[in-house]
């Protein structure tokens, strides 16, 4: 259980740094923007992880005996891939409005990662259903105070954010791969 809800807080992180990033250009209507970042990043990173899950478990027979190495790449890359992000920018550069279709594309943007994080729940000993809910509603909860911590901070720890949940999946990546 301990390991999904670190699983959850760092695939959380991608979505609170965008809802950071998102509330320090957007000051009006901080409640609305709340709102909406919790719920479209939510429910995406809750679907995305089942989607994996349940692609993971129909090729588990045929890759049974290389599921660590498989789990150790994709959290690796996606951990990569986070850091990256931290130095580089992010995906929410250049946004100029945010509309139900911004906030889509950025939540399928943000939660493709944890589609493929989800492969590596059919290793753990858990629920897949309770484990997504699991990281859905952490993701919740980051993307809410995400939008209160962008009003008040700006962007300056957006990067820190993506920085911590990518070196976090890489340490999970490792663990699963050596233990």
């Amino acid at each position: 259980m301990l390991e999904v809800l670190v699983l959850a807080i760092a695939l959380s992180m991608d979505a609170f740094a965008v809802s950071v990033g998102l509330a320090s250009r957007e000051t009006n209507n901080t409640q609305t923007l709340a709102l909406l970042s919790s719920i479209y990043f939510g429910f995406f990173q809750a679907l995305m992880p089942l989607i994996g899950y349940f692609g993971g478990k129909g090729v588990f027979g045929w890759v049974e005996s290389y599921t660590h190495w498989i789990a150790f790449f994709l959290l690796f890359l996606i951990g990569g891939k986070m850091i990256y992000e931290s130095i580089t920018g992010g995906i929410d550069e250049g946004i100029a409005q945010i509309t139900h279709k911004v906030m889509l594309m950025l939540a399928i943007a943000t939660s493709i990662d944890a589609m493929a994080a989800g492969f590596t729940l059919t290793l753990l000993e858990i629920n897949p259903f309770i484990a997504c809910a699991i990281i859905g509603v952490t993701t919740f909860l980051f993307s809410w105070v995400g939008v209160f911590v962008g009003t008040k901070s700006g962007v300056w720890l957006k990067s820190k954010a993506e920085l911590l949940g990518g070196v976090i999946l890489i340490v999970i990546g490792l663990r699963i791969l050596l233990f």
